[in-house]
């Protein structure tokens, strides 16, 4: 099974300052903004997910209790880790990360303890997967790469499926990437088991 590449494409945008927004009659700082914006950035991945998941039904054995993608140590931009702090504060103040070797956030049973507020990177695990290497000069290379979770490869051959039939790893990333841009200056990032360390100072 081919490795997804480490260093994913980003675009990175000018921060600029920005006057406060107003919402129902109350002040909406940029920090809000950012964080209602990856709310529907969110939104969108998850209906562009929807559809393939629907095209590859017969296929895909993910389901409650599976966790072969529920890693430890995953990192998230600070942007997701601050949505995950604004939604789920008790849990990070009052909780218990699950046991080491396995994603902080699974509770005994399995389940994503912040299933509704899971970064972009759970939202798209199961489905076949594409990405195409670039070369140093940044041009599109004709090396293409297709995977899919060892669970869900029985079915019709990755080489014989339609560029439209997998999640185009690289577009989603660089806008996820220019949220993040814009919600701190950096693209750093924070470990999901460390948010139950200490809530994120901007949360």
């Amino acid at each position: 099974m081919a490795a997804v590449p480490a260093g994913r494409p980003v675009r990175t945008r000018s921060i600029r300052r920005q006057a406060p927004l107003m919402c129902y009659g109350r002040t909406m700082s940029a920090h809000e903004s950012n964080l209602d914006e990856l709310l529907r950035f969110h939104a969108a991945v998850d209906a562009e997910a929807t559809t393939l998941a629907e095209r590859h039904g017969e296929r895909l054995r993910c389901a409650l209790g599976c966790t072969d993608c529920c890693v430890d140590d995953i990192t998230v931009f600070t942007i997701e880790a601050a949505l995950i702090a604004r939604h789920h504060a008790s849990l990070l103040a009052e909780g218990k990360p699950h046991p080491a070797g396995a994603c902080a956030f699974l509770d005994s049973e399995g389940a994503c303890r912040i299933y509704d507020r899971r970064p972009y990177v759970c939202r798209t695990q199961g489905l076949p997967l594409r990405w195409i290497e670039t070369d140093a000069t940044g041009a599109e290379a004709t090396r293409e790469y297709r995977d899919i979770c060892p669970l869900n490869e029985p079915g019709p051959s990755l080489l014989e499926l339609d560029a439209e039939s997998f999640w185009e790893i690289g577009p989603r990333e660089a806008e996820l990437a220019s949220l993040q841009s814009r919600h701190s200056g950096k693209l750093e990032r924070r470990s999901l088991r460390g948010l139950f360390a200490t809530l994120d100072a901007d949360a």
